[in-house]
C-alpha cells in the first residue's frame, strides 16, 4: 500500500493493541490487559487526529511532539476532534504507561502499538525499525490530512500544523 494522502479512505483491517485507561489500572506500575484496537471501524464514526512517534518516552517524541497535543486537545475537540490516538512500535504496556506518565486517564488521548510496525512499514513511513514521525487527520473514514516528516523534529505532525489543517 503506498503512503497515503488526503482523499483517501482510511485502509480496512488495520489493528492496534492498547491498554484501555481503567480506574484499577490507574498507578504506572498497574499493567492492565491488552485488547485490539480496530482502527478501521473505530475510524468510520469519529474525526481522529492519528499520530505516530519513533518511541515512547525520547526526547523530541515527548518534549516536543505529544506535549503540543496535549496543551491543544480543546483546539482540536473545538475544530471537531474527537480522539488523539498516537501510535508507536512500543508494546502496550509501555504505551500505557507513557499515557499515565502523562496524566490521560480517558480515551480522549490514547496510546496504542503499531504491533511490530505494520501499519507504518505499509504506508512507508517508518524510521529503521520503530514507526515514523507523523499526522493523519481521519474524519469519518476519510483522511483529510497524512503528512511524513521531512527530517528531525516536529514540523508537520505538530499539533499546530494539524489544527491549521482542521
Amino acid at each position: 500500500m503506498p503512503a497515503l494522502k488526503a482523499g483517501d479512505a482510511f485502509p480496512q483491517s488495520i489493528i492496534f493493541s492498547y491498554i484501555a485507561p481503567k480506574p484499577e489500572t490507574a498507578e504506572i506500575t498497574a499493567c492492565g490487559i491488552p485488547t485490539k484496537y480496530d482502527a478501521s471501524k473505530e475510524f468510520q464514526n469519529k474525526k481522529v487526529v492519528l499520530v505516530s512517534v519513533p518511541g515512547a518516552f525520547t526526547p523530541t517524541c515527548q518534549a516536543d511532539h505529544i506535549s503540543g497535543y496535549k496543551a491543544k486537545f480543546n483546539d482540536l475537540k473545538a475544530k471537531g476532534v474527537d480522539q488523539v490516538v498516537v501510535i508507536a512500535y512500543n508494546d502496550p504496556f509501555v504505551m500505557s504507561a507513557w499515557g499515565k506518565a502523562n496524566s490521560i486517564q480517558d480515551e480522549s488521548i490514547l496510546f496504542v502499538t503499531d504491533d511490530g510496525t505494520a501499519f507504518s512499514q505499509s504506508i512507508g513511513w517508518t524510521l529503521g525499525e520503530r514507526t515514523g514521525r507523523y499526522a493523519m487527520i481521519i474524519d469519518h473514514g476519510k483522511v483529510t490530512y497524512a503528512e511524513n516528516e521531512p527530517g528531525k523534529g516536529v514540523t508537520v505532525s505538530g499539533a499546530d500544523a494539524v489544527l491549521a489543517k482542521l
